[in-house]
């Protein structure tokens, strides 16, 4: 019990940061607080002898799918990939030539926009692409004087229902997908018609709720140019496609995802370097890229492994598994899955079910898996806390000055978030 009171404790601090301290200021820069409770929790869990340091190691060095490492490094060197080629201008000037054929139709403007994220989230990360379309929604927004609301909502809701396409879309796909040694096309044959029926189930849902607004008509204004870099663009989109084709035949050539990754990322940026010292340009590409990248998630990522090592081993985790034991596992496990994101956030949730799925066996643990991956995605549109990315999402709006209160935001997400959690389930559930 000792070792579950510190757990919800540390979950509960994470909250309290996220919205009380959501950064610390350290000189010039601001680092993010969120992480600092999960790694105290850790740290006093290993002193307190319900874990010991031992344990740890061998976790951390185990020759497995689920280190914690492994997907560390296969989740940053994707997103850093992806954050290379957002500073090439790619995503900004996709987003603004999709602004730009939208006519005066509002209904036109959100269905491209949904479209032109989801195919982008499946194919890079949701978490980039939320936090670089949202600047660009909200100066369209205010310049065509329309509400921004219906297209930042829609916005987040295609790339955190899209994320589930592929194994790389969320850290939570990885991790779970780990958990389970499950393949790269393995994992595309059974969650791509899951995925078409969540979208499909998300964008009417979002049509019907923002029906009003968007039936007012809206004056087509000049959209500003987006400069891009070429020769570096091209060179990051070359690696990603290859990238991701190299991942969809891992398993036949016995490569893993984790390396595949690092080797592109580690291409990426030396042939970028060598260009910018061979052209005598500064090497400022690759250093805004390095900096945007999201390290804070590792200290948070190893700190869960700690904590849901230490539920292990005072048998919590087995608990809970046998709670949720008998028919309709994809049910219980997404909706549970979807409920508990939005009590400790999506990663620490998939960490712990990870756990907890452990113990089954056959297709009871394949259907449970799949299910917590559903939940870890969609759970993340039920509450701003249900993910890390909305928790950034809304202090991104707040610096652009859009309302948007947690009230506001559940009403408008809960409803799109059963409708495509209830569709997603359906399509798994055949699928399996």
């Amino acid at each position: 019990m000792g070792a579950f009171i510190i757990a919800l404790l540390a979950c509960a601090a994470m909250i309290t940061l996220v919205f009380a301290v959501p950064s610390i200021k350290i000189g010039k820069h601001y680092i993010s607080a969120y992480w600092m409770a999960p790694l105290a929790g850790a740290l006093l869990l290993i002193l307190c002898g319900f874990v010991t340091p031992a344990q740890v190691w061998q976790g951390l060095t185990a020759d497995s799918d689920v280190n914690p490492i492994k997907i560390l490094l296969l989740f940053l060197s994707m997103t850093l990939i992806s954050v290379f080629l957002d500073n090439t201008g790619f995503f900004g000037k996709l987003a603004m030539s999709a602004l730009k054929r939208t006519g005066g139709s509002q209904y036109k403007l959100l269905i491209s926009l949904y479209a032109l994220v989801s195919v982008l989230t499946v194919f890079t990360s949701n978490d980039i692409i939320v936090l670089t379309f949202t600047p660009f929604i909200c100066y369209f927004a205010k310049n065509a004087r329309i509400n921004p609301l219906p297209y930042l909502i829609s916005e987040f809701i295609a790339a955190n229902t899209w994320s589930m396409a592929l194994v790389i879309g969320n850290p939570t796909n990885i991790y779970l997908a780990g958990a389970a040694e499950i393949g790269f096309m393995e994992y595309v044959q059974v969650m791509l018609l899951p995925t078409v029926l969540g979208g499909a189930a998300s964008i009417l849902a979002l049509l019907l709720i923002f029906r009003k607004q968007l039936g007012e008509k809206i004056q087509p204004r000049e959209c500003p140019e987006v400069r891009t870099d070429k020769p570096l663009m091209v060179m990051a989109l070359v690696h990603l496609a290859l990238c991701i084709v190299m991942m969809t035949v891992s398993s036949y050539v016995a490569l893993p995802m984790w390396i595949i990754a690092v080797l592109f990322f580690i291409s990426l940026y030396l042939l970028a370097l060598c260009y910018l010292l061979f052209n005598r340009r500064p090497i400022t590409p690759v250093y805004k890229a390095l900096k945007r990248a999201p390290f804070e998630i590792i200290p948070f990522i190893l700190s869960m492994f700690v904590i849901v090592l230490a539920l292990q081993q005072a048998g919590m985790t087995d608990r809970a598994s046998q709670l949720l034991q008998g028919g309709s596992t994809v049910w219980k496990y997404g909706v549970s899955s979807f409920l508990v994101c939005n009590v400790i956030n999506n990663i620490p949730m998939s960490v712990l079910f990870a756990a907890i799925i452990e113990p089954l066996t056959g297709v009871a643990r394949t259907q449970a898996l799949y299910a917590a991956v559903v939940g870890s995605n969609i759970g993340a549109f039920l509450t701003p806390i249900g993910a890390l990315a909305g928790i950034m999402w809304m202090g991104l709006l707040k610096n652009h000055d859009v309302k948007l209160s947690f009230g506001k935001f559940v009403g408008y997400c809960a409803p799109v978030s059963a409708a495509a959690l209830a569709a997603t389930l359906c399509g798994l559930a055949m699928v399996l």
